[in-house]
């Protein structure tokens, strides 16, 4: 069946519109690592301004200034970091998972309405039955995008959402596979900052950990999909 003009320009459009935002989050990931843009990152600075947002607005101010950031692609584990200074370990732990969830279902809704119906209607019957079989394990997928952060958490959103995952496999897996880092960062913040500020040995000991925990994620993820190919 021939797809009506309008629909197919409408759909061209769209998926126009999907790619444009897809780049412009992946250029400013890079920009605030990259570029004058990581002056506004200063630790301190970002401490000020999210307590001073959630004294004069309430926590939920500071909340949603939190799922802002990170839909456009403020990196989490600095916002994170940020966050737990700011309002303590387990204010700042509450804070961070809400605004982490409703930063992943902002970039989840954007990415469904621009590119939902385009995977559908025009990716092709390999590429839907790919997004099919990959939301099938819709949450263990997300826990391990989530473990092992190989693309900036807004665009993993996104694609999310153009993608079969449902938006409950989305957020459940966000939640869970964020909790263990998270945790992690309120418990050890101290150190984290102490390491930051001045580096020593334990700054090396934190990165190493990090680097074992990323290869634990990766091993984790090649052993799923061996299981996955093995099953089908």
């Amino acid at each position: 069946m021939t797809m009506p003009h309008d629909d197919h320009a409408r759909l061209r459009f769209r998926l126009s519109a999907l790619l444009f935002v897809a780049v412009a989050l992946l250029a400013l990931a890079l920009a605030w690592n990259w570029s004058p843009l990581q002056a506004w990152l200063d630790i301190d600075l970002m401490v000020a301004s999210l307590q001073r947002l959630g004294q004069t607005f309430g926590i939920a101010a500071a909340v949603s200034g939190f799922a802002l950031a990170v839909s456009l692609a403020v990196p989490l584990t600095f916002l994170t970091l940020v966050t737990l200074i700011a309002f303590g370990p387990w204010g700042g732990f509450a804070c961070s998972m809400a605004g982490a969830l409703i930063g992943a279902a902002m970039s989840y809704g954007l990415g469904r309405f621009l590119g939902r119906e385009v995977v559908q209607r025009l990716a092709g019957q390999r590429v839907n039955l790919l997004s099919q079989r990959l939301a099938s394990r819709g949450l263990l997928a997300v826990i391990v995008m989530r473990i092992v952060p190989l693309a900036p958490f807004a665009i993993v959103n996104m694609v999310a959402g153009a993608s079969h995952i449902r938006l409950r496999d989305m957020l459940l897996g966000t939640c869970i596979g964020m909790t263990p880092s998270t945790l992690v960062m309120a418990i050890f913040m101290h150190q984290i900052m102490a390491a930051l500020k001045q580096p020593s040995t334990t700054s090396a000991l934190i990165l190493a950990l990090t680097v074992v925990l990323v290869i634990v994620g990766v091993l984790g993820l090649r052993h799923w999909i061996r299981q996955a190919n093995v099953t089908e």
